[in-house]
């Protein structure tokens, strides 16, 4: 049996970054990246003060205006690509192009402002993309378990709920395994139900 080439085409996953404005979307796909990650960040400006609630996040000073970009490769001939969302609903409109052929979601939920994810829990919902949820813990804030916060954002049973730091590479790796196994498993039961159907 021949082995794989090395110039033989990859496959290449893409998994999207979603979540309320503040959440650290670009931060987890800057930790996680093995390459100098695209952002496409701008400073706040007094003009969108009237748009953009800083509440509990009052020393940010930039926000992503299009989205984030990175990537990391899993072995020889299979790469992740990361497309961070931007957090505003007024850039929502970018979400349904970001999302053409994505394997799967991680959804970044802030506990301090853990309405701001419903709408990225929403999108992925109706539109049967698999997500996990990843609680990015801030400093000085309260932890809640997985299951409280499973309750509190009314997620189906099976939608994986897991704590991280979005500053930390191992940490973010961690929800993107569990992200590409949880949609595996999503994918699998599809195709069996389609076969059984």
């Amino acid at each position: 049996m021949d082995s794989v080439r090395s110039d033989a085409p990859g496959l290449a996953l893409k998994i999207l970054v979603a979540g309320g404005f503040g959440v650290g979307k670009t931060t987890l796909v800057g930790s996680v990246s093995e390459i100098r990650p695209l952002r496409t960040e701008e400073q706040l400006t007094a003009a969108g003060s009237a748009v953009d609630d800083l509440g509990g996040v009052e020393q940010k000073t930039t926000t992503t205006v299009a989205m984030d970009f990175g990537r990391i490769t899993i072995r020889d001939g299979l790469s992740v690509y990361l497309f961070g969302t931007p957090g505003q609903d007024r850039f929502w409109f970018l979400w349904d192009e970001l999302a053409q052929g994505a394997l799967g979601a991680v959804v970044l939920a802030d506990t301090r402002r853990l309405t701001d994810c419903f709408p990225a829990v929403d999108f992925f919902e109706c539109r049967g993309i698999p997500f996990v949820v990843a609680v990015n813990r801030f400093a000085g804030t309260r932890d809640y378990r997985p299951d409280e916060v499973s309750r509190a954002l009314d997620l189906d049973a099976d939608t994986p709920v897991l704590l991280c730091d979005a500053r930390e590479r191992s940490s973010g790796k961690d929800v993107l395994v569990n992200l590409v196994e949880h949609a595996g498993r999503v994918h699998a039961a599809r195709l069996l139900a389609d076969v059984g159907g």
